[in-house]
């Protein structure tokens, strides 16, 4: 969700202009846009369907406002709704709104998905909004709370700017451009006073390639938005903790302070500024300036590394996981090396059928079968989602397969071969724990084993809860993976003992 009031300054006087709230959110269990779930469609300010540019014109200028929506429909329940996909044709809609805010003072681009999660061709969605000041996005949100403040700045400058959700959070951004200079603030429902400092511009959001960054220089006051549902009753500002004076009103929620910006033009300020309300409340803003238009304090390398880096790239390259041989080596003290390949030849040739069936569910599935969108079924696959006959392009199904591979299939394999091992000693699976030495170890074996069906279990619940009864009973790769582990677990044990081969013997010619 983005949501956001646009207000916008000019000279000491401010023109303040409430424009709209967007809310624009990802396709969540949405079969179509004519669907009665589809709240975008019955709450949203405009209405309007797909990506699409909106002009606010003043009497100094007109702001454009991209809207660029990569949301995919059908809309799947979670989790494989987790990225956006903009074609070729979206794309080129989006370059020629792109050409046509060329006009406009400045441009801010906004949409459900951060560019990291959305699909697109060359140049991609980060290529084509280059002359933008902002991209505004909501998807990771906070990520659960692990990244509060989750802001970057693209390779072209234009900054990145996720906000918290609303639901949960009540999160919301107040954003206003002063002489074409971009401030924002993220602020949570009902927390009062709210305080904006426009100018200067705070340090770290400064677009030197697209903003006017001269005109802070040039400028002659402190410039304050303070609103509150109270009557503001003192501004109180500071510069490198040298007080400045009260802030005065110049109309609405602007307050203004005289300063001399030839003080600060070297290394990095701070503005500090306290305002108070009629019923006592109050709140403390602080942040860096500088007059140095190639100092600006970079953001984090988790931030950027979460919103700049093309995840679908990463996620859809892990399919070279699947292709990988593995093989094996079990070495014992008073045993030559073990080779076990991960197929497991040495085992029954029912056991061993019951292997590939798993890995070849993986492979080429279905996962499961079942309401994908509510009263709707469709088929999950690695390469991708069947909805009614429409598919959507897999990208979080790589990362849920090679989970399964690397968190189960594997796992157990390995679990299967060291039954064996100990089986092909004489062991039982109540005399392998009277081992001196390796009781616990074996016990730690047994346990992390027991943890991966728990697991494997859980998700088994979560696809019922999500999905419905029809997935969790045609779900080859999680629910009729449980019942395949636990007969190949009780095979392993209670079985023949097999006779594995010895590799460390190789034949000489005489």
């Amino acid at each position: 969700m983005v949501c956001g009031s646009l207000c916008f300054a000019r000279s000491l006087l401010l023109s303040y202009i409430p424009v709209f709230i967007m809310f624009l959110t990802d396709a969540f269990n949405i079969i179509s846009l004519d669907s009665v779930n589809n709240y975008y469609r019955k709450y949203s300010a405009n209405q309007k369907v797909g990506s699409f540019h909106y002009v606010h014109k003043t009497p100094f200028g007109n702001y454009s406002f991209i809207c660029a929506d990569a949301t995919i429909t059908p809309g799947p329940k979670r989790p494989y709704n987790f990225y956006g996909i903009l074609n070729q044709t979206q794309m080129d809609l989006l370059a020629s709104f792109r050409t046509e805010s060329h006009s406009s003072n400045q441009t801010i681009w906004f949409g459900h998905y951060t560019t990291s999660t959305v699909i697109s061709p060359f140049p991609g969605l980060r290529g084509v909004m280059s002359s933008a000041v902002a991209y505004l996005c909501g998807h990771l949100h906070t990520l659960g709370g692990l990244m509060p403040v989750l802001h970057s700045r693209h390779p072209e400058g234009t900054l990145e700017l996720e906000l918290g959700d609303w639901m949960d959070n009540r999160r919301y951004r107040v954003l206003a451009f002063d002489h074409d200079l971009l401030s924002f603030m993220d602020l949570k429902f009902q927390q009062w006073p709210a305080v904006l400092i426009t100018n200067p511009k705070e340090a770290q959001y400064l677009h030197p390639g697209v903003e006017p960054l001269g005109r802070i220089q040039s400028s002659t006051h402190i410039r304050i938005l303070a609103f509150s549902d109270a009557p503001v009753t003192a501004v109180h500002v500071s510069v490198d903790g040298v007080e400045m004076g009260e802030g005065q009103s110049a109309g609405g929620p602007l307050y203004v302070v005289p300063w001399e910006p030839s003080l600060y033009l070297a290394g990095l300020h701070t503005v500090t500024v306290k305002v108070k309300d009629a019923v006592g409340r109050s709140t403390f803003r602080e942040q860096l300036f500088t007059l140095e238009e190639d100092l600006s304090p970079s953001f984090g390398f988790f931030q950027s590394f979460i919103l700049l880096t093309d995840h679908y790239i990463l996620v859809r390259r892990q399919r070279t996981i699947l292709d990988c041989p593995v093989r094996l080596e079990i070495r014992t003290g008073d045993l030559p090396v073990v080779d076990l390949p991960l197929s497991l030849g040495n085992m029954p040739i029912s056991t061993d059928c019951c292997v590939r069936l798993l890995t070849l569910c993986l492979f080429a599935g279905p996962w499961f079968i079942g309401e994908l969108i509510d009263g709707h079924s469709g088929a999950c696959f690695a390469f991708g989602v069947v909805i009614d006959g429409h598919f959507l392009e897999g990208s979080l199904t790589y990362v849920v397969g090679v989970g399964q591979l690397l968190f189960f299939n594997m796992p157990l394999t390995c679990y299967l071969c060291w039954s064996l091992h100990l089986r092909s000693r004489g062991n039982s699976f109540r005399s392998h724990f009277l081992r001196p030495g390796y009781r616990w170890k074996t016990l730690g074996v047994h346990t992390a084993m027991l943890l991966l069906l728990a697991w494997q279990g859980y998700s088994c619940y979560f696809l019922l809860e999500t999905y419905g009864p029809l997935a969790f009973f045609l779900s080859p790769v999680r629910t009729w993976a449980v019942g395949i582990a636990l007969l190949l677990v009780y095979r392993a044990w209670k079985g023949p003992a097999p006779c594995l081969r010895d590799n460390s013997k190789t034949t000489t010619a005489s």
